[in-house]
């Protein structure tokens, strides 16, 4: 079976990297001519992990990341109203990652053209459109370099070219742009002195106002530094942005006064925000679910599949388990695939539907919008606002949700 894959990030390297472990012809082909290792943090969640382990890359993540030791909501006042521990500290067979989006693009970059061969991973070819038959499917592909467009057949085509996908709006030409939250995000990171363990991520405040922060560089934990890639979140007026004012440069004048007296004893806010040497604005969006991803020979994947928010840490997370899901059901059924892109298709849209629309409410991070709904002043301890068992049923919830609750995951269930 031959497939063709379009879009070399994230969840298109590791389905190209799975499908060929599982002998498959596949190609990738992406839009960027030199793709680089470009991005802020992100973080990988054991379930995530457990599949790239699979695919002999735990190793190399854990030269590069940091193995995350625990995750801490705090409220605006920096009083603390969740914490637990995360990976293997809590319990996992896998570690949880924090790491830097581009570093890990280029260790899965490098194993595809090591594994695959340098020829079948395809750069400057930008997917425009596809024919809409039973037969092998033909793609056209737009060369940037010299203009001229070539086609390109093959069994199977799988979209896996992000949020502004050109295959799902070949699908689904109707759609329209992307939903805006009316929420901006602030990314950055910046070198400073580790903050609690140097292994733990945090976020403080609620759905209108929010700070992230979390380390992703273990070889400077190892020199008692930390690079904290970090998120400012703040509720704006304006309408959605323009596709192309998206990942803009913007100083951080736009935003870091509503968190002028965010300074605690552990760490401060204003400080770790003024030493980042560039900010980058992103709008807080995503897509209604689709009806389906897959029409006869071709399907979507990751992004282009299910744009959520970054809440609960989980975008390249389902990506990446798209990709197993997928791979599992080429190889069971080689003979008909249609069938096995309608398999994965049942299987995984109401999944990430489930978390899209889960998102959309916050997630568990719902924990900290409670917290401001019912003590905007603050509180004495987080008991007299909402109970332990609340908290704990939150988190619980979530984690079943998106297919990494331990006992479950543990189970291979």
């Amino acid at each position: 079976m031959r497939i063709m894959i379009a879009g070399a990030g994230i969840g298109g390297l590791t389905l190209a990297l799975a499908l060929h472990r599982r002998g498959l012809d596949v190609t990738v082909f992406e839009a960027v001519e030199q793709p680089k290792a470009l991005g802020v943090g992100i973080n990988l969640l054991p379930h995530a992990v457990k599949e790239l382990t699979e695919l002999g890359l735990q190793a190399q993540l854990a030269e590069t990341g940091i193995e995350t030791s625990s995750l801490h909501y705090f409220n605006k006042f920096g009083q603390g109203i969740w914490h637990e521990p995360r990976g293997r500290e809590a319990g996992y067979p896998w570690p949880q990652f924090s790491i830097h989006r581009g570093e890990l693009l280029m260790i899965l970059l490098s194993a595809a053209r090591r594994e695959l061969g340098a020829e079948r991973i395809i750069t400057g070819r930008e997917l425009i459109d596809v024919s809409r038959n039973d037969q092998p499917v033909e793609a056209r592909f737009r060369c940037r370099a010299e203009g001229r467009v070539v086609t390109e057949t093959a069994d199977v085509l799988v979209g896996a070219d992000g949020i502004h996908s050109a295959l799902r709006r070949y699908l689904f030409p109707h759609e329209g742009m992307a939903r805006f939250s009316g929420r901006m995000l602030w990314r950055a990171v910046t070198l400073a002195q580790p903050f609690l363990d140097g292994r733990t991520m945090f976020m403080a405040g609620h759905q209108d106002l929010k700070f992230v922060a979390y380390p992703i560089s273990e070889p400077l934990r190892r020199e008692g530094k930390s690079l904290i890639n970090w998120i400012a979140e703040s509720r704006v007026e304006s309408g959605t942005p323009a596709r192309n004012d998206w990942n803009r440069q913007v100083s951080a004048d736009v935003f870091e006064r509503a968190f002028a007296d965010w300074r605690w004893d552990w760490i401060d806010i204003p400080a770790i925000i003024r030493g980042a040497q560039a900010v980058y604005e992103y709008p807080l969006v995503d897509r209604d679910p689709l009806p389906h991803w897959s029409v006869g020979r071709v399907t979507l994947l990751g992004d282009a599949a299910h744009p959520m928010y970054p809440i609960g840490s989980n975008g390249a997370s389902q990506a990446i388990l798209d990709a197993r899901c997928l791979v599992d059901s080429l190889c069971e059924m080689p003979g008909d695939p249609q069938a096995a892109l309608a398999r994965y298709d049942a299987e995984r849209r109401p999944k990430t539907a489930a978390v899209v629309l889960a998102n959309r409410q916050n997630g568990p991070e719902q924990m900290m919008q409670l917290a401001e709904e019912r003590a905007p002043d603050g509180f004495r301890s987080i008991s007299d606002v909402i109970s332990l068992e609340e908290l704990t049923a939150i988190a619980a919830r979530y984690k079943q949700l998106a297919g990494f609750d331990r006992t479950r995951l543990a189970a291979g269930s």
